[in-house]
């Protein structure tokens, strides 16, 4: 389907409800306040996160700004108290890494929840913070609160806020698009722009400064400080993260010249990502929960992926149908089809292969994908155009005629996703099924909710759940001529792999995982434009292990 884009401890031992809000008395007062009254300052200004979480150790995460270079020393303790910490260490916050300071704690127990803080020369201590590592051995459930696409502009993180407040979750995993690139003004428009959302830069970013001090902003909304302040977070970049529809050597967002180099802007981009978020500085990993899943976190967009087909080009010159027929064949059997086109990239694509057989050989239950863009085939409907009215914006007009069109030669509409990259989709499947995989895909990037069974050769592979944004716009907004269970009908209709899609609705997924089924619980917020926790309903699938297939 078109992008919608113009040119995210053993339960008898969790924290209660009452116990999570009574951590970081400086920390509750920031979610009672709005994102735009909060200056950055000095000190420990963005709370504190973790992440890259093991079995026995966790990644810490915390921002002291000062006059010159501090030493930080951090502690982990079983109790709020900090009265016998169980680990301890020191990191420096520099103006190098923009005051951001990271360090690892190791020598924890598996399965359990630990706290945490930092501790300025002064004896100013940050917030505390909650974390938890992985389990070791057999594990009866886990669960991960899983988020994508969360744009400033467009409204509150609402969706951030309720997995806080529900508190059911071990896990937080964000599938990229954890910021957007774009100026004040642009996506959203100042008519879309959500009262209170005031953006800095306010215009494009490109430098490091600017990436840093988006990152900055972005930090400070209320909701995302406290997700990030409860618990441990895997997150993988999406192209917003440094440009739109990015690629290892490009983005369509990005005018080579004009804008420096785009090895200078990833570069840049990679740098302020890595030092605003608890994670590691490696493109790809792994992740084991027990003997339960391995989780892969892959990168699909900047380490090995070749620049994106675009339909309309492919389409350009075709003076009239038959012209239009011919080249659609020729796409469709020539270039889309080549065999050494990369998303991965072969590095990745090779290790990938190598840890998904490692992972069934120790007998774990489950393989989890946490990446970015949908890998289920997608066309769009071919009535579409005939159902659109005037009021398009233009560059959804021109794709969505491109999208129907690729749907009349047989052809995926969105070639930024794994269907532009079919040989790869089918060499990491292959590879799936030589490893005798329960292959799960978790897929963002599309602000739209979906859920496929997964093939190869029409052998069952695995299944997908791709998730709702938090707050960036969906078809809801652009598709107005047709209603959106009208459109999810005709979706699921036009493509066998689709069983199920939501494309009116913002939102996350849990995912829980025990040692016989997956359970993906789609929860829908009711709506950004206020901030309010409030559910506007959810829908809960599944799959048995061993089956590949959902039940809807």
């Amino acid at each position: 389907m078109l992008k919608t884009e113009p040119a995210a401890q053993p339960a008898a031992t969790a924290l209660t409800r009452r116990s999570l809000f009574t951590l970081a008395g400086a920390g509750a007062a920031m979610a009672a306040a709005p994102a735009a009254a909060t200056g950055f300052g000095t000190g420990f200004t963005h709370c504190v996160a973790s992440g890259e979480p093991a079995a026995t150790s966790v990644l810490l995460w915390t921002r002291y700004v000062a006059s010159a270079e501090t030493a930080l020393t951090w502690q982990v303790s079983e109790t709020e108290s900090f009265t016998k910490p169980v680990a301890e260490g020191s990191v420096t916050a520099s103006p190098s890494r923009d005051w951001c300071a990271k360090g690892v704690a190791t020598g924890l127990s598996p399965d359990r929840w630990y706290f945490y803080r930092f501790l300025a020369p002064d004896g100013t201590a940050s917030p505390v913070g909650r974390t938890r590592t992985l389990p070791e051995g057999p594990s009866a459930k886990f669960r991960m609160a899983v988020f994508s696409c969360s744009n400033f502009g467009f409204g509150w993180f609402n969706a951030y806020g309720h997995a806080v407040e529900v508190n059911d979750c071990d896990l937080a995993v964000h599938l990229g698009d954890y910021i957007y690139e774009y100026a004040k003004g642009n996506y959203p428009n100042d008519a879309q722009t959500a009262e209170g959302r005031v953006l800095a830069p306010d215009t494009e970013i490109v430098a490091l400064t600017d990436y840093r001090l988006r990152y900055a902003t972005y930090r400070a909304d209320p909701d995302l400080q406290r997700l990030h302040q409860v618990l441990p977070m895997i997150t993988v970049w999406d192209d917003h993260e440094s440009a739109n529809d990015s690629w290892k050597d490009g983005a369509e967002n990005h005018q080579e010249g004009a804008e420096g180099t785009w090895a200078a802007r990833k570069a840049a981009a990679k740098q302020a990502y890595r030092e605003w978020l608890p994670v590691a500085d490696t493109a790809y990993s792994t992740y084991q929960v027990g003997s339960l899943a391995t989780l892969f976190r892959i990168d699909t967009r900047l380490e090995g992926r070749d620049q994106q087909f675009r339909l309309e080009q492919v389409m350009e010159g075709a003076k009239d149908p038959e012209a239009l027929t011919a080249a659609l064949a020729k796409f469709r059997d020539g270039a889309w089809a080549a065999q050494d086109r990369q998303l991965l990239g072969a590095a990745q694509e090779t290790w990938l292969a190598g840890a998904l057989a490692a992972s069934t050989k120790a007998g774990t239950q489950w393989q989890v994908l946490l990446q970015q863009v949908l890998m289920g085939n997608l066309r769009t409907p071919r009535d579409m155009m005939r159902q659109a009215g005037a009021g398009l914006p233009d560059f959804v007009r021109t794709r969505l005629e491109a999208a129907a069109r690729a749907s009349e030669a047989g052809l995926p509409s969105n070639m930024d996703a794994w269907d532009g990259y079919p040989a790869a989709r089918a060499r990491v499947f292959k590879a799936a099924l030589e490893a005798n995989a329960n292959l799960v895909v978790l897929a963002g990037d599309t602000h739209n909710a979906w859920a496929f069974d997964l093939a190869h050769e029409g052998t069952p592979v695995g299944v997908e759940l791709g998730g709702n944004s938090v707050s960036s716009p969906g078809f809801e907004i652009y598709l107005t001529f047709v209603k959106p269970d009208t459109l999810a009908a005709a979706l699921v209709a036009e493509n066998e792999q689709l069983k199920w899609a939501d494309t009116s609705h913002r939102g996350y997924m849990m995912v829980e995982l025990t040692p016989a089924r997956a359970t993906t619980e789609y929860r829908f917020t009711g709506g950004v434009k206020q901030r309010s926790t409030r559910l506007a309903g959810t829908k809960r699938i599944t799959s048995d292990k061993g089956s590949a297939k959902l039940t809807v």
